[in-house]
């Protein structure tokens, strides 16, 4: 890949990192819930199913979800439906103000919370068409194809880590403080659960 075309990937990636949505969401939901450090599993986990998306993209099994409404349909109602799960979940969680509650919610296990990222990002039809049309702008047919979509998925991959780590996340723990009260904690937990909801409910209406 050219230098000045993997700049204008670089680019693109970060514009759609930055740009919030469930994955942002997830991120900064797990940094209040496990820490930050441990938010790094979700942001994993999210990175998965991206990956996932691409090779889906490259086998050109997206062609098939993209022309076919029935697998288009049921895949975006059921992440449409997880998603409204998680908020729904978060929304009516009560407060763990004592330390013992609050210790058991920060040792969530890592793959538990690899999980839910892997989840939240892979049942987002939404994410294999838009790799469908925005894939091709970055690679060449007449140049070996793995090599490129190595370097695109890579590339798209670190960029998304390094903004959903260090400013999703890190962003999260400015509100660190609401999570000491019993308050702040509920506030919080009905602020993230209706924008999961919300989430949810624009996948499933937007076309």
């Amino acid at each position: 890949m050219q230098f000045s075309l993997w700049l204008a990937l670089a680019g693109a990636g970060a514009l759609i990192s930055f740009t919030p949505g469930a994955g942002a969401i997830n991120t900064m939901s797990n940094s209040l819930n496990a820490g930050f450090r441990r938010s790094i599993w979700g942001i994993l986990g999210q990175q998965a199913a991206l990956v996932v998306h691409v090779l889906i993209v490259a086998l050109g099994v997206g062609v098939l979800v993209a022309s076919s409404p029935v697998a288009f349909n049921v895949i975006r109602y059921a992440g449409a439906a997880y998603l409204v799960y998680l908020g729904i979940r978060q929304f009516l969680s009560k407060p763990t103000v004592a330390p013992e509650q609050a210790d058991t919610l920060r040792n969530e296990s890592a793959w538990s919370i690899f999980r839910r990222g892997f989840w939240v990002n892979l049942l987002n039809p939404k994410a294999i068409i838009f790799f469908l049309a925005f894939t091709p702008q970055f690679i060449r047919p007449e140049e070996p194809l793995f090599t490129q979509y190595a370097v695109l998925t890579a590339t798209i991959v670190v960029i998304d880590i390094l903004v959903m780590w260090f400013f999703f996340a890190a962003a999260a723990r400015s509100f660190q403080r609401f999570t000491n009260t019993e308050r702040g904690q509920l506030v919080l937990n009905r602020v993230f659960g209706l924008l999961f909801v919300g989430v949810g409910i624009l996948l499933a209406l937007i076309h």
